[in-house]
């Protein structure tokens, strides 16, 4: 499959590219160097240049051979990568997905997230016939908290020990979204 681009008004979303016209990599660098995005998506291990490409083919070959979507998340003026979104662990057959993302730390606190994941969330559940989509954060990671619950999903339980944080074991919360579930109103 093509990646596919969303316009979530503010902001457009694209694959994640590394070619002639657009290179993505220092964006990812950038993201990743950023301690409170290494300390929650520590199990991705980019830690410079040659991982971000190794990421960028990953996010690519995802979508050729249908095992994840990811978006780069651009502001549509400026085109610049401002977060990321990735449906993984695809089950097509019944429909079952699990997101991750991240935002570059100069656009926290701005409703990136919540208005680029709600559109993914709505090209997933109608294009391509998604039932349920889970997200999973750990529990001192408030903002992916209030990211969960600005986009509708409802939280059904706590993975005891599931995740390592500044090395330490810590639980997730384990959230989801079917696609039957109301859109959320409005963002908070």
């Amino acid at each position: 499959m093509e990646p596919v681009e969303i316009n979530a008004g503010e902001y457009y979303l694209r694959a994640f590219r590394n070619d002639d016209r657009i290179n993505d990599i220092p964006a990812i660098v950038e993201a990743y160097a950023d301690e409170d995005t290494n300390r929650y998506l520590e199990r991705m291990g980019i830690d410079g240049a040659p991982a971000a490409e190794i990421f960028i083919v990953f996010m690519t070959n995802g979508w050729k051979y249908g095992y994840r979507f990811s978006w780069a998340v651009c502001d549509a003026v400026t085109s610049e990568v401002v977060a990321g979104i990735v449906i993984r662990d695809l089950d097509m057959k019944y429909g079952l997905g699990e997101v991750t993302c991240w935002t570059q730390p100069k656009h926290r606190g701005k409703g990136v997230l919540p208005t680029a994941l709600n559109a993914v969330l709505g090209w997933a559940y109608g294009a391509m016939d998604m039932h349920r989509i889970t997200y999973k954060h750990a529990v001192s990671n408030k903002a992916s908290q209030r990211v969960a619950e600005k986009c509708g999903f409802t939280q059904e339980g706590r993975l005891r020990d599931e995740t390592l944080v500044d090395d330490q074991r810590e639980d997730m919360l384990l959230w989801s979204r079917l696609a039957t579930d109301p859109a959320p109103d409005q963002l908070r």
